[in-house]
């Protein structure tokens, strides 16, 4: 007999309930931040850079700052829309203390420059994951995801969490290398720290390393974004069982056309024109490659008959 699986949904209301839900998301994500959080997926992360305990304690870090933060909006008694409006703000001001705290363990004292720019995708995920933990999910806007805001499941929330933590660590790191600026600094801050992965420990690794990471945020942000964008579809960064990898999440994007520029409206108007127009040259396509095939094995077979006929013809003589 089959055990019936009973979906969880995430509370709709500042209550006691959903008061409940967050402390449990929390110490859920604690739990899994204690195992593997290596990079399981096929794209770099800069936290790849750190080794593994580093890159947990970090994560830890962020989570527990986070906790915080959640505390701070509740106390001044922010609104859905002025969360919203302060979004970047709060995000700078959240990314500044996550690297301060991170830098204080090394006594690091340059000055770090936090002042980050976050793009829609990032911006809007935030947002919701805030609207989530704090006003339940009767806030959200209809039809931004693909069920109800009433039925929302408890482990969309969850993955939006573990998607923050690991993009939080990410730009943390990312803003740490472009201020120590040269791989040499790089190399001698992680060394001299004991916080390098054994992968990273050379000035050409680094280097590879970090160009790698801007040829791939270059098609990111040209190409997969707006495939993304154009498919209604969102990728994300969980912690599974294995380690960190990406999964896609699907999300509604009408609102985010306007900060397009004119290089990502074309290529999505060129991702239109291929939906319309590839089906049916491809149709064509094949049609032609059909008639063409059975004209070459006509020729072909008419070929080896008039050679077997010229062969019968000189063995006769």
């Amino acid at each position: 007999m089959s055990q019936k699986i009973i979906l969880k949904y995430w509370p709709n209301r500042p209550n006691i309930n959903l008061n409940n839900a967050v402390v449990n998301l929390f110490i859920e994500t604690e739990k899994k931040l204690m195992l593997k959080t290596n990079n399981k997926s096929n794209q770099y992360l800069y936290l790849d850079i750190l080794n593994t305990t580093t890159r947990n304690k970090l994560l830890q870090s962020i989570l527990n700052e986070f906790k915080e933060l959640v505390l701070d909006i509740i106390e001044i008694n922010l609104s859905t829309q002025m969360i919203t409006k302060l979004n970047k703000r709060i995000g700078n001001i959240f990314i500044a203390r996550v690297l301060n705290k991170f830098l204080l363990q090394f006594r690091y004292s340059n000055r770090i420059n936090s002042n980050y720019q976050f793009n829609d995708n990032y911006n809007s995920l935030v947002d919701y994951l805030l609207i989530y933990l704090i006003f339940g999910s009767s806030c959200i806007e209809d039809n931004i995801f693909l069920f109800e805001t009433s039925y929302t499941p408890y482990n969309h929330v969850k993955i939006l969490l573990e998607n923050f933590i690991i993009q939080i660590g990410n730009i943390t790191i990312k803003q740490l290398i472009y201020n120590l600026n040269n791989s040499p600094n790089i190399n001698k801050f992680l060394k001299q720290h004991n916080i390098c992965n054994k992968i990273y420990t050379s000035n050409r690794s680094i280097i590879l390393f970090i160009n790698n990471l801007k040829w791939q945020n270059f098609i990111q942000s040209y190409i997969y974004d707006v495939k993304s964008f154009y498919n209604e579809r969102q990728k994300i960064w969980i912690i599974s069982s294995e380690g960190t990898i990406t999964k896609y999440i699907y999300i509604s994007k009408e609102k985010q056309i306007q900060s397009f520029n004119q290089t990502k409206i074309l290529f999505m108007f060129w991702l239109e024109t291929k939906d319309l127009l590839i089906p049916k040259a491809e149709k064509f396509i094949i049609q032609i490659a059909k008639y063409f095939l059975y004209c070459s094995i006509n020729l072909f077979s008419n070929l080896i008959l008039i050679l077997i006929r010229i062969i019968v013809f000189y063995l006769n003589k």
